[in-house]
């Protein structure tokens, strides 16, 4: 990162207070301003940086202080501030929300970096009380640096006035009030915000919103916030913590249905020496056929099911690609499209491309979240060390129906502490706590599918329910033996 290079974390109390709207607003209006400026994410989220590459026009990373490393964390931060005047990093949730052992909060990764946060604060209904809570997450973590303060959705400029002079004791500069306005509503779903490649306004949205950051916000104080990272730099092996390429040659699906990838997965993939190609299930494209390994990522083929059982291109391509004994991993919604069923939430069942003994179902949605901690019962193409232990984070609303006999390829850690029954949700086989080294009590998880003719497995999936593969990244030692979850 250039010497000038500075970042801060924009957070809040709480979800929903609009952090993700400021941030987006903030990386447009300074874009505008002509100031290099890139984001980046904490936590899992596939969806946020998205739309952060579409503010700035520059790529976004993710940063997990509970999944990655000091040094991980330390790295790709970097990256993301190579040729850049500023970072912005959006956080998750509130401020000091973490797993339930307290680890991975935003405010962890703010102590990591040495970056100040600013607090996006929502005011409605809310006077004087904002010191208070303000007061409260400035002395909550002591070596945290509560740099600035924004307060959201404002009722009027009585009422902005009022919240300055309550604050004013503290010292802790207001960088605006932000009125209410719907036009700054961004729609969502189940998974988080519609897509930025749906949005086809979105560059609209974009502008107004830096128009009203203009208005209300003070943009030279925000930048003068920004400090340089402070962190001792930490020796890490940083190709020793990501998966290696599943082959030389890795065909991705890419497009609305499977587009839950990260960025910097894909660029130590790169830098690897694998050749990366890209094609579309929806549209009905294939593989490359001289690809030797196929990743379909995560997505929403609950939402294009019908579409995607129509793309009879794609299911000979795939077919293609089983037969001549390829590497295939479906992940999260690419899992489920690997299954003989997919029921979408109207009740419809629709033909998917029958490699595994699977229906999946979105016809009654359940919430399943938290992070997962992966032991391998073999080894795989990017799972070499056997005794390695990766995370991972689960989120996702369908379930299974029904699952045919199949092999493991990896024990998935519960986050509960204690024995955790989820036979009744999942079948498979279930391990107590003797049989693995985890706190908790552990299920198989990920199947294989031998088809007819084929001497070795040729598909291949980590989670037993489409989990969302996190990072594929070994676990500091100190955090070995940890139980933890949302």
């Amino acid at each position: 990162m250039p010497a000038d290079s500075r970042g801060a974390i924009i957070a809040a109390p709480s979800s929903g207070a609009g952090k993700t709207t400021i941030t987006l607003a903030l990386l447009r209006a300074l874009r505008r301003k002509g100031v290099r400026v890139a984001g980046a994410k904490v936590g899992p989220d596939y969806i946020d940086p998205r739309f952060h590459e579409r503010a700035t026009g520059c790529p976004a990373f993710n940063l997990d202080p509970w999944a990655m490393s000091d040094g991980l964390l330390q790295h790709l931060f970097l990256q993301a501030g190579a040729d850049r005047d500023l970072v912005l990093v959006e956080g998750v949730m509130g401020l000091f929300d973490a797993a339930s052992n307290g680890l991975g909060s935003t405010a962890d990764l703010a102590v990591t970096l040495g970056l100040p946060a600013v607090l996006v604060v929502d005011v409605r209904g809310q006077g004087q009380s904002v010191a208070a809570l303000v007061k409260g997450f400035r002395d909550h973590k002591p070596e945290l640096v509560l740099g600035g303060i924004i307060l959201n959705r404002v009722g009027s400029d009585v009422h902005l006035e009022m919240l300055q002079e309550a604050l004013a004791p503290l010292d802790i500069p207001v960088l605006g009030g932000v009125p209410r306005d719907e036009k700054l509503h961004a729609p969502n779903r189940h998974l988080g915000l519609v897509q930025a490649s749906e949005r086809n306004d979105l560059d609209a949205f974009l502008e107004t919103a830096a128009d009203k950051m203009e208005q209300h916000l003070d943009l030279e104080t925000l930048q003068e916030i920004c400090t340089r990272p402070a962190f001792q730099p930490v020796r890490s092996q940083v190709a020793g913590e990501l998966p290696n390429p599943p082959g030389q040659r890795v065909a991705i699906a890419q497009d609305v249905c499977f587009s839950f990838v990260y960025p910097h997965l894909l660029q130590h993939w790169r830098s690897s020496g694998a050749e990366l190609t890209f094609f579309s299930p929806l549209d009905n494209e294939v593989p490359d056929p001289a690809s030797d390994a196929v990743y379909l990522p995560g997505g929403y083929p609950e939402l294009h099911a019908e579409r995607l059982s129509q793309a009879d291109r794609f299911r000979l391509g795939m077919t293609a690609v089983v037969e001549r004994g390829a590497f295939v991993y479906g992940e999260c919604g690419g899992y489920m499209t690997l299954g003989k069923l997919l029921t979408d939430a109207r009740g419809q069942e629709f033909p998917m491309l029958g490699f595994l003994p699977l229906h999946t179902s979105f016809e009654t949605p359940r919430l399943h979240l938290g992070y997962r901690r992966l032991h391998a019962c073999r080894t795989l193409p990017f799972w070499q060390d056997t005794s390695d232990e990766l995370t991972a984070h689960e989120f996702h609303y369908a379930q299974t129906l029904a699952l045919g006999p199949a092999d493991s390829y990896s024990r998935c850690g519960m986050p509960a502490v204690g024995t955790v029954d989820r036979k009744a949700w999942f079948p498979g086989t279930w391990l107590g706590p003797s049989c693995t080294s985890l706190v908790a009590a552990g299920i198989e998880r990920g199947i294989s599918h031998q088809m007819k003719g084929s001497i070795v497995p040729i598909v291949v999936v980590l989670f037993e329910i489409y989990s969302s593969l996190w990072l594929f990244m070994k676990i500091l030692a100190d955090r070995a033996k940890e139980s933890v979850s949302w």
